[in-house]
């Protein structure tokens, strides 16, 4: 059961958004943006699973939930940043949500990083060290 299972506190991983490098844009012209998971660690990281989503209002107030995307990552060298999936502008007024799962050995780590809604913005960019670039970074 759930229940049984100790979860121990996540630490030295991160998730980023950044610009795309390429200066990519969507098909709508709008800049793309790419999204990392960072491992700050000493360690790999195995058995990555990390579940993508975003839910919230539209300006209308209707609700809307995007589709949940699972990535997969056998493993994860340490002090390293990998891509997860490009992320569109259009959907920063969402909570864009990333549920990362782990192992460490014979350890299960699990933790939800949040980008709240319109916090993906140039104001709250910070340089990201592992990627020698600026964006936003959630740990």
């Amino acid at each position: 059961m759930k229940q049984d299972i100790p979860f121990e506190q996540v630490e030295g991983v991160s998730v980023a958004i950044v610009p795309a490098a390429d200066n990519a844009l969507t098909p709508d012209g709008h800049p793309l943006w790419q999204v990392y998971l960072l491992n700050h660690n000493d360690f790999p990281l195995t058995s990555v699973i990390v579940n993508a989503n975003g839910y919230g209002q539209q300006e209308d107030g209707e609700k809307v939930r995007t589709s949940t995307l699972r990535y997969l990552f056998e493993e994860v060298p340490a002090h390293t940043a990998i891509p997860v999936e490009p992320l569109d502008p259009a959907l920063f007024h969402l909570n864009n949500q990333y549920w990362v799962s782990y192992y460490h050995g014979s350890q299960i780590f699990d933790k939800k990083f949040i980008f709240v809604p319109d916090s993906i913005v140039p104001d709250n960019f910070t340089h990201i060290a592992l990627l020698d670039r600026v964006g936003i970074l959630h740990s």
